[in-house]
């Protein structure tokens, strides 16, 4: 394979960047975001309310309701393309990070928390799927800002342990968020406040839990984190302006990093299949291996506590040999396990090779997370995370048109997992001629 051209690799590390690395308390507050975030990611998108609810039979069959959600993901892709990379470029120069992390999070639980309105019938299937893609855009719009603080308290010599401990922090809340969601409204025939499964209300009741869940677990970043300084050497600019200032950073990297651009480009195609299987997982468990609702959240808990030590354990190797040796040992295991899920049957294929891909999946996101986090330079951190969100949603359209262009061609929603396992593929073979970061970056 040919290598990419070695000169000025990557930018060197300045000096000032990430001196010391933050309390705990800041530590535990900014990773009880992304345990907050579970509500979002692990229970309303993967396992409980698409998977269980908004792709079954009531909304057309899972294989129409599947389809119709893959295309709405792949719109919500787009415009996360469109305004993430501006999002971050503007919150670093105005050094309102930690305001609009606030907001974007706000807007999550609202969209979340309308979910409830989601009736149990073919005509709401598109209105819950919007609600859904939209709350991807302005999650990842929130992640912009969130990711960014991990700059603000880590070194270079803890940002893998620490980015590890937010994405584990992630996992276990969706542990606790979907135990308590089981327990108290999807397990007992009358759930807390009298719920019951009538016109859907169980599920429709989990959407209103979410939100509070999100915002609740929200609020302690915003009070340990200070907000970021405003870039004073930076003049403002106006929206549209912002986007030429994106075409130039882009030129820049280009011309200064252009392993920083080449990496950009591998995860945002890696990323985007990552994605794809926490998004239709769970759907492909109760469409295609005959998986009940109680079976989907026994595999989500373990699944999760399977991520969470995948995600720990990545940080520890991040930090001792690199981001790049961790992705890509990753994309390889969940290449492996997902082929082989794809000509496999039944509940106990997928329990084996399901839970291989959940231990693959945290240390991949884990560390593209702090791959980009070892580039990104002091003040611009922001913007190259919006880049980072913005090439990542660029190719966002990927994964789900091939599944859902998958179920389309060869008849049956299992046929999915082929268009991730690609996309997988295609990320994986691009990255593997990109520089380590710590090789550029050492003195």
């Amino acid at each position: 394979m040919t290598e990419y051209p070695p000169a000025a690799a990557f930018p060197p590390l300045p000096a000032t960047a990430a001196k010391t690395t933050g309390t705990t308390w800041q530590i535990a507050a900014w990773s009880l975001w992304d345990w907050g975030g579970a509500a979002f990611n692990a229970v309303m998108t993967t396992f409980v309310f698409t998977a269980l609810y908004l792709t079954g039979n009531a909304f057309g069959g899972a294989d129409h309701a599947t389809a119709v959600l893959a295309f709405a993901m792949s719109v919500s892709g787009l415009f996360i393309a469109l305004l993430a990379p501006v999002a971050g470029q503007r919150s670093d120069h105005s050094g309102r990070r930690k305001l609009w992390l606030g907001i974007n999070t706000l807007i999550v639980a609202v969209l979340t928390g309308a979910c409830f309105f989601v009736q149990p019938n073919e005509s709401y299937l598109l209105f819950g799927c919007l609600l859904i893609a939209a709350g991807h855009v302005f999650f990842e719009l929130a992640s912009v800002n969130y990711n960014a603080m991990l700059l603000q308290i880590s070194t270079k010599t803890t940002i893998g342990k620490i980015s590890g401990f937010g994405w584990a922090a992630g996992y276990l809340g969706g542990i606790v968020a979907l135990l308590i969601v089981f327990f108290a409204l999807i397990k007992p025939e009358v759930g807390i406040f009298g719920i019951t499964a009538a016109d859907g209300m169980t599920y429709r009741a989990v959407a209103v839990f979410s939100a509070l869940w999100i915002i609740i677990f929200s609020i302690p970043v915003l009070l340990a984190i200070p907000e970021s300084k405003p870039d004073r050497s930076m003049p403002k600019v106006g929206f549209f302006q912002s986007y030429r200032e994106l075409f130039r950073t882009i030129v820049r990297l280009g011309k200064t990093s252009p392993h920083t651009l080449y990496f950009l480009i591998s995860s945002a195609i890696f990323r985007d299949g990552l994605a794809a299987i926490f998004t239709f997982g769970a759907v492909l468990a109760v469409g295609s291996f005959g998986f009940k609702t109680g079976d989907v959240l026994i595999f989500a808990i373990a699944g999760n506590v399977v991520a969470a030590v995948g995600a720990l354990s990545a940080g520890f190797f991040d930090d001792k040999f690199g981001p790049k040796a961790v992705i890509v040992t990753s994309l390889c295991g969940l290449l492996i396990s997902g082929g082989l899920l794809l000509f496999l049957e039944g509940k106990t294929a997928f329990w084996i090779f399901g839970l291989i891909l959940c231990l693959f999946v945290g240390p991949a996101q884990s560390s593209a997370r702090t791959f980009m986090g070892r580039l990104a330079p002091e003040g611009q951190e922001g913007e190259m995370f919006g880049l980072y969100a913005t090439t990542g949603r660029a190719v966002s359209f990927l994964a789900p048109q091939l599944f859902g262009w998958s179920i389309v061609i060869f008849g049956a929603q299992k046929w999915g997992i082929l268009g991730i396992l690609v996309v997988l593929l295609a990320g994986l073979l691009m990255l593997l001629p990109v520089k380590k970061p710590q090789l550029a970056r050492e003195p």
